[in-house]
């Protein structure tokens, strides 16, 4: 057999191998080459740069922020070679300085040459967010966001590609600042322009309400902004534009005033439709019964929206028959559907005068047709006041007892009040009813005939009484005359005797009882006036009827004695 030829390799067959296989131009130090993924094992990936060693990266540098790694064995990919056969004879290479010395240099351009980038925003950090422009980190301040709205919560931004202009670039320091607000701009002031070539008063344009204020709304026609006061937004009165519009809605509004050199604009949203006031007497006419809504109260008034167009106000004093109403919420509610009489139509204010209370029967009618003077009913105790107490007579009308009408002792009134609650039933008396000015008189006792007049009645002026000494003092005399039902006298110091020697209070004790005649009475302090003086004369004179004449010549005291020998 023929011996086959030898298959060794010399020594110069075998240097040249391996500098073929070494042979790679682009794999230098410190600079970015393509590689080839060998494998991927415990979050490393191996790589051959063609190098005597292969390097080795972890797998977190394959991927971008916010998102998973997708790196495979078999791609090619870029990294940078930051050392050849270090001591330990490896190759140290890096993923992430390659992705950042490209991206650098890429950004660098852009910001020269004021070029528009994309980032995506992947983490919210203390004033803006964190994004990601091809690896590279920059930061997004808050205050460069957005300009055409506020955005209230970032996080809707997350993950999301977004265009932006590069304000400020450090290298050394690795810092990059991007702005969002830099391009809106920018495209506002574009959209702007054309614009205000084509609007004009009168134009009817849509545009997305941006900003709610109290006193109107600023809509952002896209590129300018305009405002529609809140009287320009429903030929109705609104209290809040909230009430009508929603923060970003598209609307049509149409301009009203368009101030070019200030590129001001007055808008308007009722406008597009016709003013409702200008056909208002071919559907509404005074005593007409209409529908309104209520949409708002205070202290005076009530208001309401009629037919859905025009304003309507009630009048505190147009609510309730009551004579003192209580405040409107007590008797109607927000957003109620009620029924009231129109009185007149306001043109010049834009507003329907309205009654509630008119839509019922009068109850001061019914009250007269079916009360009498006189009459006595058990009423419920709605208010308590320090000048007396308000009574329910009926629906809507309440009575008055005033503090003095409570007892014929105005002492005790005061405490009478004090131990009387609301909603407690008590017996009134009807003194007086006047349909006409409203008004009822009620009293507590009168249930009762007053004591004072009753005395009076039995014991008229003139008339000789008897009662004990219950007080003594320098200006007279008090005279208890009818304990049961506290009737009491005063007899004044000139009235203690006809004889001025004898009007001496000292001469008199306490609980003795005199006799005296009644002269007057004392409504205010509720006591009768009292007099022994004319007790004395009167005496004297029946006397001199009875027992003499003038003309016999004889004194009052023989006549006086020859009486009292009898």
């Amino acid at each position: 057999m023929k011996q086959q030829p030898s298959s060794k390799i010399t020594n110069s067959e075998y240097d040249n191998l391996i500098a073929n296989s070494l042979k790679n131009s682009s794999a230098k130090e410190k600079s970015i080459t393509t590689g080839k993924v060998i494998s991927i094992e415990n979050e490393i990936v191996t790589i051959d740069v063609g190098l005597k060693s292969e390097g080795r990266i972890p797998l977190s540098e394959f991927s971008r922020p916010g998102q998973k790694s997708e790196i495979e064995v078999g791609d090619e990919t870029e990294v940078f070679i930051e050392n050849v056969d270090n001591a330990n004879g490896e190759t140290l290479l890096s993923r992430e300085k390659a992705v950042k010395q490209k991206a650098w240099h890429n950004l660098q351009n852009s910001f020269n040459e004021n070029k528009v980038v994309t980032g995506t925003p992947f983490n919210r950090v203390k004033g803006g967010m964190s994004v990601d422009l091809d690896g590279v980190v920059a930061f997004l301040p808050g205050s460069q966001i957005e300009t055409r709205q506020i955005i209230k919560d970032t996080k809707e931004l997350l993950n999301k590609p977004l265009e932006l202009m590069i304000l400020k670039m450090d290298k050394y320091r690795g810092n990059i600042v991007v702005s969002r607000k830099a391009i809106t701009e920018n495209e506002l002031k574009e959209q702007r322009t054309e614009l205000l070539k084509n609007i004009k008063e009168g134009s009817i344009i849509e545009g997305k309400v941006k900003n709610i204020t109290d006193y109107g709304a600023f809509i952002d026609l896209g590129g300018i902004d305009g405002l529609v006061h809140v009287t320009d937004i429903s030929w109705t009165k609104i209290n809040n534009p909230a009430e009508v519009l929603e923060l970003n809605s598209t609307i049509k509004i149409k301009v009203l005033k368009f101030d070019e050199e200030l590129s001001r604009l007055s808008l308007g949203i009722k406008q597009l439709t016709e003013n409702p006031w200008d056909k208002i007497k071919d559907y509404i006419k005074p005593n007409d019964k209409v529908m309104g809504k209520i949409v708002s109260m205070n202290d005076n008034n009530v208001y309401l929206v009629i037919n859905n167009e025009y304003d309507g106000v009630v009048p505190l004093t147009e609510i309730s028959w009551l004579k003192k109403p209580p405040h409107p919420s007590k008797m109607v509610n927000l957003n109620d559907q009620i029924e009231v009489l129109v009185l007149d139509i306001d043109e010049e204010k834009k507003r329907i005068n309205c009654s509630l209370k008119q839509t019922k029967e009068n109850p001061w009618i019914k009250l007269r047709d079916t009360f009498n003077i006189n009459d006595t009913f058990d009423a419920e105790i709605v208010n308590i006041v320090d000048f007396g107490i308000f009574v329910k007579v009926i629906d809507e009308i309440d009575g008055m007892v005033h503090i003095s009408d409570l007892s014929w002792d105005e002492k005790e009134c005061q405490n009478i009040i004090a131990n009387l609650k609301k909603g407690e039933k008590i017996k009134v008396k009807i003194l007086d009813i006047n349909a006409d000015k409203e008004r009822i008189s009620l009293g507590v006792k009168h249930l009762k005939n007053d004591p004072v007049q009753d005395f009076i009645d039995n014991h008229p002026i003139k008339s000789k009484v008897t009662g004990k000494i219950i007080n003594i003092d320098e200006k007279g005399l008090k005279i208890e005359l009818d304990k049961e039902n506290q009737i009491f006298g005063f007899i004044k110091k000139i009235n203690l005797s006809n004889d001025k020697n004898e009007n001496k209070t000292d001469r008199f004790a306490l609980d003795e009882k005199v006799d005296s005649m009644i002269i007057s009475m004392d409504p205010k302090n509720r006591s009768l006036n009292l007099s022994i003086k004319e007790l004395e004369i009167q005496d004297e004179k029946d006397a001199l009827n009875k027992y003499g004449s003038s003309a016999s010549g004889a004194s009052l005291g023989d006549i006086l004695g020859s009486v009292l020998k009898k």
